[in-house]
């Protein structure tokens, strides 16, 4: 495991080869690499720092088929800087040679040329690159577009400046480090909705609930208005910050309703309250207008990347592939529970049922507080298994630890001449199984109603349970008195726990 480095849940990626795919056919990518061709080796005439001059940038625009968007100008503009900022296009300045009649060299107009833009080396990249070269030159330019979202609206800026305003940040009332930081927390929240298996291109997440994620107190039952306002407020920047990374490829996004927003002192506004859309599971029809957002598979790959280097330990489901089998059952019962299946399909995969059965019941044994877990999720991983794991599985039938879930599976898979248990081997099941859910999911409802049903099932439960040699015997007992409604057997469940600590 990773010491004290956080750990998020296991994500699923595509092969790099499904991700490059991705990559190559995200708008803004592939509009860059089309601006790119168009340049050439012969090159176009550009201005300043290599941006489009006026009748460049209509014909940019008609290349791309945007010239019936009232933004496809910007577009286009969007297009042609992220084509320098990965390299796809080269910028060179041109010499300065004119002088003005005074002898001074004259300066070129605002919309003269002052150098020439061609292809760039990266733009081979896309056509014969590695799937990894191709998603390494995508990843640079997310990274670029995400600065980009971070940062204050640069037109507003500049009209500060030609009013003669000096560039104070403080005025601007903009923390760079602290929005970068909002934008990479709501990205992660994003991440782990997706890891956690909440959240896919099916069933986005709604922008209310994603910015009260970010703003709202997790021990505040109820939104006050100021908080609702800062909501608000919140997903107004994610809608802008949001509508700039959708053509990456990161999200897929369906911005807020522009009938939703007003302008109020020159900024926009949600003209409707949020209170009520704000939670996780809102009314469907009313909160899609309020805009929803969800990871893309490129967009895993790319927060991923970021959390990694920011030293967060970020599972990839199949990363347990190549290891022992006591690292799997480690793992597994942290795991949602289709990564955990498909983890260990993979770890299957690699070996033949007579091999992979020795090895995961070798690594279940143990009387350590996280054995019963280990337990469980080699139950659940030898269910996988075929007819082959069969003789691995007889092998350990006497065993007081494994000998209950070998039964169980030979049981499953319809074996023959499967002994029956005795009374201690199931009383001590009882108590391992237990113990392992309540590691992995404490008092449910679901393991409230296997309590009532033990209970009801075995006259004098108690009386056999405390006297079990397990080491989590106490504990469970005190569990059972706590789930089960009864009173009267709630007491009993308690007065077992007692005797089992004091007979340890």
């Amino acid at each position: 495991m990773s010491g004290d480095r956080p750990t998020m849940p296991p994500v699923r990626l595509p092969s790099d080869a499904e991700l490059a795919r991705d990559a190559l056919s995200a708008p803004l990518l592939a509009r860059a690499a089309k601006l790119a061709r168009w340049a050439g080796e012969e090159g176009i005439p550009v201005g300043v720092g290599g941006e489009l001059l006026a009748p460049q940038l209509r014909e940019a625009t008609e290349l791309l088929g945007l010239a019936g968007d009232e933004d496809g100008d910007a577009y286009a503009m969007d297009a042609w800087q992220h084509a320098l900022d990965t390299g796809l296009v080269d910028f060179e300045e041109a010499e300065e040679t004119g002088e003005s009649g005074d002898g001074e060299e004259a300066e070129p107009g605002e919309d003269e040329p002052r150098g020439t833009a061609v292809a760039g080396e990266e733009l081979a990249t896309l056509a014969s690159g590695s799937p990894s070269d191709i998603l390494e030159l995508w990843l640079a330019g997310f990274e670029s577009v995400l600065a980009d979202a971070a940062a204050p609206d640069l037109g507003d800026i500049a009209d500060r400046i030609a009013e003669g305003e000096d560039l104070d940040l403080d005025s601007l009332d903009w923390d760079p480090e602290g929005e970068a930081d909002f934008l990479d927390g709501v990205l992660g929240n994003l991440y782990l909705l997706t890891a956690l298996e909440q959240s896919d291109a099916e069933r986005p997440v709604p922008l209310p609930a994603l910015a009260a994620s970010m703003i709202v107190p997790d021990d505040m039952d109820e939104p006050t208005d100021d908080i609702l306002e800062e909501v608000s407020d919140a997903m107004m920047r994610l809608d802008d910050q949001f509508r700039l990374l959708a053509p990456t490829g990161i999200i897929a996004y369906r911005p807020v309703d522009e009938s939703l927003i007003e302008e109020v002192d020159g900024e926009g506004r949600i003209r409707e309250s949020v209170d009520g859309v704000t939670s996780d599971s809102p009314e469907e029809e009313d909160v899609s207008r309020y805009g929803m957002v969800s990871l893309t598979p490129l967009g895993v790959l790319a927060v991923r990347d970021r959390m990694q280097e920011a030293g967060v330990d970020a599972p990839v489901v199949g990363d347990l592939a190549d290891k022992g089998a006591d690292a799997l059952l480690a793992a597994l019962p942290g795991h949602p529970e289709t990564a955990a299946r498909a983890e260990a399909e993979l770890w299957l995969a690699r070996r033949t049922p007579a091999e992979a059965a020795a090895e995961l019941l070798a690594a279940g044994r143990g009387d350590d507080l996280d054995a019963p877990s280990r337990r469980l999720a080699c139950q659940q991983t030898l269910s996988l298994l075929g007819a082959g794991a069969e003789p691995a599985v007889r092998e350990v039938l006497d065993d007081r630890e494994l000998g209950g879930l070998a039964r169980v599976w030979l049981a499953e898979h319809g074996a023959a001449d499967v002994p029956e248990p005795g009374e201690e081997m199931v009383f001590w099941l009882t108590i391992d199984t237990i113990a392992a859910q309540l590691a992995a999911s404490g008092d449910t409802d679901e393991l409230r109603g296997l309590v009532e049903g033990l209970v009801g099932q075995h006259s004098g439960f108690f009386d056999a349970a405390w006297r079990v040699d397990h080491p989590a015997t106490a504990d469970v007992l005190e569990a059972m008195g706590r789930l089960h409604p009864d009173k009267k057997v709630a007491k009993e469940a308690r007065k077992a726990a007692f005797k089992a600590r004091s007979r340890g």
